[in-house]
């Protein structure tokens, strides 16, 4: 037996029939909206002025992580390992390979 499945879009709006759904978010929530062609344009003109000032975010843009805490501390670990046997390191930015891989050195000679 075969079935058919037909999605009709209401315009939220007015009801009657609609051409698109309209996606957007505000702070932190993202919507959805159908639309008709006319409510559909008068939402893109209602919202160029604001577009028009905006920064795009692109796809996969997004907030940086956080980084865990033990790996914070750990981080602060080498640093203070590597100023006490006099090796030069930045306060921050990432740690070179050869100063954690003598800490670790370090570590399993103890």
């Amino acid at each position: 037996m075969a079935s058919k499945t037909v999605i009709t879009l209401e315009d939220d709006l007015e009801g009657g029939p609609a051409e698109e759904t309209m996606r957007f978010a505000l702070g932190n929530a993202e919507y959805e909206i159908d639309l008709n062609a006319r409510n559909a344009d008068w939402f893109r003109s209602v919202m160029a002025p604001f577009v028009d000032h905006a920064r795009g975010l692109g796809r996969g843009q997004q907030a940086r992580p956080v980084r865990p805490l033990a790996v914070r501390q750990r981080g602060a670990e080498i640093r203070a390992w590597a100023r006490e046997h006099g090796i030069e390191i930045s306060e921050r930015g990432r740690i070179p390979a050869g100063i954690i891989e003598q800490y670790e050195a370090a570590l399993t000679r103890r």
